[in-house]
């Protein structure tokens, strides 16, 4: 579930891409049309949550869905039908990764404030996984927005208990899993809150490219896909982790602006191999 980037960088055709990177096939329900480039968004319009409703559960009628990975949701309205979807699925949470697309990367604001409040009282006690950038985080608990890498488990677990207050996970099943991406940071390590209260950071080295479109949707969308194909946590983190990076570093250029990854990388024969 996510808007749609005519220029498949991020967004819906992005996170098929992902999914099928990895082995998986996505199905895909809109929230959202954009009339954007690698040169920024120029527009947004939401689709009418009735439709998005009514696409969740014919897609649900017909085929079992393993997991759910949401983006942006664009509206209210949206994001209330999102909900309300999710607590009649019976989908364990723990199969359930959000990526908060509150804004572009040209900061144009991709939901409103009572968007924004929908999603912390009903939207995230649902889900298993959130994947904020430093910005999303702050949007997200009230905070300042963490300056520096020692700030940021403290705003994670912050993030967790507000979780836990407006919800609670069924029996036997495991809490909010918090991942801080630190894309932003002059060194891009990302952290991990378990839900089990496991504290880990994963190290990362900047790649010189203007390929960085979409980073947030693949690697959330990677994600997912490494819980559905069985990893924990650290591995799942891990995993997509280098997925994304490999297909920062296996991208050629698109567009005139931030360019999109290599989300099929991985699919292209190998020296040697033809096709």
């Amino acid at each position: 579930m996510a808007g749609f980037d005519p220029g498949s960088g991020a967004g819906i055709t992005a996170d098929l891409k992902v999914f099928a990177a990895h082995g998986l096939f996505g199905v895909s329900a809109i929230t959202a049309l954009t009339v954007q480039s690698t040169q920024g968004v120029r527009r947004v319009e939401p689709v009418a949550g009735a439709l998005l409703r009514e696409t969740l559960d014919c897609l649900a009628a017909d085929v079992e869905i393993a997991g759910v990975k949401i983006g942006m949701l664009g509206s209210t309205e949206v994001t209330e039908a999102l909900a309300g979807f999710l607590a009649a699925s019976g989908i364990p949470r723990s199969r359930v990764v959000l990526d908060p697309v509150l804004r572009s990367s040209s900061g144009k604001a991709l939901l409103e404030e009572a968007g924004v409040r929908l999603l912390r009282e009903k939207l995230l006690p649902q889900v298993g996984w959130v994947t904020p950038n430093l910005a999303e985080l702050a949007v997200l608990t009230g905070l300042p927005e963490p300056a520096q890498p020692a700030e940021i488990p403290e705003a994670a677990r912050a993030l967790a208990r507000m979780a836990a207050e407006t919800g609670r996970a069924a029996a036997g099943e495991a809490g909010l899993h918090v991942v801080v991406t630190g894309g932003h940071l002059d060194r891009p390590d990302d952290f991990l809150l378990a839900a089990n209260g496991e504290e880990r950071w994963f190290p990362g080295t900047r790649v010189e490219t203007s390929a960085t479109h979409g980073t947030g949707c693949a690697f959330s969308s990677a994600l997912l896909s490494r819980v559905l194909l069985g990893d924990g946590p650290v591995e799942a983190v891990a995993g997509a982790k280098a997925y994304v990076r490999a297909a920062m570093k296996a991208a050629y250029p698109i567009g005139k602006g931030r360019g999109p990854m290599h989300h099929l990388y991985a699919l292209e024969p190998k020296a040697g191999e033809g096709r």
